[in-house]
């Protein structure tokens, strides 16, 4: 279970930008979904899913977990859905005839992408056939439910029921994650090496599955328009009514290219919380704190911050392999990483703009109001780190400085990296959002890094890369 993504290791990319945006189900009980009601049933025997999925948080029973539903009613419902960390498919008919699913597997990695196949046929004459189910490209064999269906099983699936992407109808459990290309074949069982291939690293990327044939009932979405995040693109025109869902629910972060995001797994708090998919921040107590999931340890990175409220430390902090080390960086003395000796933050306490590190405070920049974008430049080749606010460097630092690694102005300068560090956001009783090139709010000038990626306020220093999986395998 990756806490972090460091390297080469973290790229999910392939040759061909196959998928460039996903949907974005950011919060606890928000009650988000994707709706449709199909105006005939199609094959209600034999289908498949297929679609990319990355997680946004670790939680019991249905919590956070819904992928898809109908039927909204205990008895008469089909939900495939995360339960408590497993995967779980239930289906229940008036008629008494019901079934459960579920993998042993638990599936806790939250800075990464799953791509999922679950393939259905109950006109096969072996029943463990009838449903297959596929994570990354293998099969799952190993089941603590399995009540596989009756042969010629009707699912309520693929009827004229309502039916909903990214929800748990019954028990009003939405998704928390990220949801890319998500596509529905009608009439035909298929195995995972339609939607995806092992690449010469051996790890599982999308495949184009334009030229798949997707069936009466069948769609492809792949949210890349924003004013239509429902729009189908298969040909059949099977588009979705968004329940919940707005324009600033589509983001860039996809199994093509990653995007880093905060991690909850290093904090273990309840009074610390995650929105927006892990890209909000709030403290509800004093100083808590969290970490990014792409740690650094060599090239040139740009991501921003923006304030909104509360007290905070945000910067860099150097992690170790422990799960101490962790538990220094989410509850730090004091709570703010910083206080250890491989912290260094820009620091807000009520009236004082500091920069801190080791427990060594001093007057550094201007204290930000509600609002403010921070910029965080770090230069982990040279180990130096700047921080501005909306567009202007502290210290009198200029643009044209960092990008030639002049040290001057820099916040903090001679950091030693022989490991690696991640983006830290330590709080108390206030709430931070952080843009890492993805941004869960509207971007009114929409600036990119070097290579096109990230849409960021304001100007990325040139030579400095957005936290994503290809900018890593580079650079990283």
């Amino acid at each position: 279970m990756p806490i972090f993504t460091v390297g080469a290791a973290g790229t999910t990319s392939s040759s061909a930008p196959l998928i460039v945006n996903s949907l974005r189900y950011n919060v606890v009980g928000s009650n988000k979904s994707l709706k449709r009601t199909n105006s005939s049933a199609g094959n209600q025997q034999t289908m498949t899913f297929s679609f990319w999925v990355k997680r946004c948080i670790v939680a019991e029973d249905f919590e956070g977990g819904g992928l898809f539903g109908c039927g909204s009613s205990d008895g008469d419902e089909f939900n495939f859905t995360w339960r408590s960390n497993v995967i779980d498919l239930r289906w229940e008919m008036t008629n008494g005839t019901q079934g459960d699913f579920r993998t042993n597997r638990r599936f806790r990695d939250l800075s990464s992408w799953y791509h999922i196949v679950l393939a259905l046929d109950t006109t096969q004459s072996t029943s463990s056939n009838r449903i297959r189910l596929y994570v990354n490209g293998s099969e799952e064999t190993d089941f603590g439910e399995a009540a596989y269906p009756n042969q010629n099983l009707n699912f309520k699936i693929n009827g004229t029921v309502e039916q909903e992407i990214g929800r748990f109808p019954r028990a009003n459990k939405s998704l928390v994650g990220y949801l890319a290309e998500f596509v529905f074949i009608d009439g035909q069982q298929l195995t995972p090496t339609s939607f995806g291939e092992f690449n010469d690293d051996n790890i599982w990327v999308p495949k184009d599955v334009s030229d798949l044939t997707f069936g009466s009932n069948g769609y492809h979405l792949d949210f890349e328009d924003s004013s239509s995040l429902g729009n189908d693109v298969s040909g059949n025109n099977n588009d979705w009514t968004l329940n919940n869902i707005s324009a600033t629910d589509q983001s860039i972060d996809t199994p093509i290219n990653n995007y880093a995001t905060l991690n909850p797994l290093t904090t273990n708090n309840s009074s610390y919380s995650f929105a927006n998919g892990n890209l909000d921040a709030t403290s509800s107590t004093s100083w808590l704190g969290s970490v990014g999931t792409i740690g650094l340890a060599a090239g040139k990175w740009y991501w921003e911050v923006k304030y909104v409220s509360g007290n905070f430390g945000t910067g860099i902090a150097k992690v170790g392999t422990s799960a101490t080390d962790i538990t220094n960086l989410s509850t730090p003395n004091n709570g703010y990483s910083s206080q250890y000796p491989d912290g260094y933050e820009y620091f807000k306490n009520f009236s004082n703009s500091q920069k801190i590190n080791n427990n060594s405070a001093s007057s550094y920049g201007t204290v930000i109001s509600a609002n403010d974008i921070l910029m965080i430049a770090f230069d982990a080749d040279n180990g130096t780190i700047w921080v501005g606010n909306n567009g202007t460097w502290f210290n009198s630092a200029t643009q044209s400085e960092i990008e030639a690694g002049t040290t001057t102005n820099a916040m903090y300068s001679g950091i030693t990296v022989d490991d690696f560090f991640v983006p830290t956001a330590s709080i108390e009783n206030g709430q931070l959002t952080f843009n890492f090139g993805s941004p869960p709010y509207t971007i009114s000038s929409g600036n990119t890094d070097g290579n096109g990626y990230g849409n960021f306020e304001y100007a990325v220093p040139s030579g400095y890369y957005a936290l994503n999986s290809k900018n890593l395998a580079e650079f990283g």
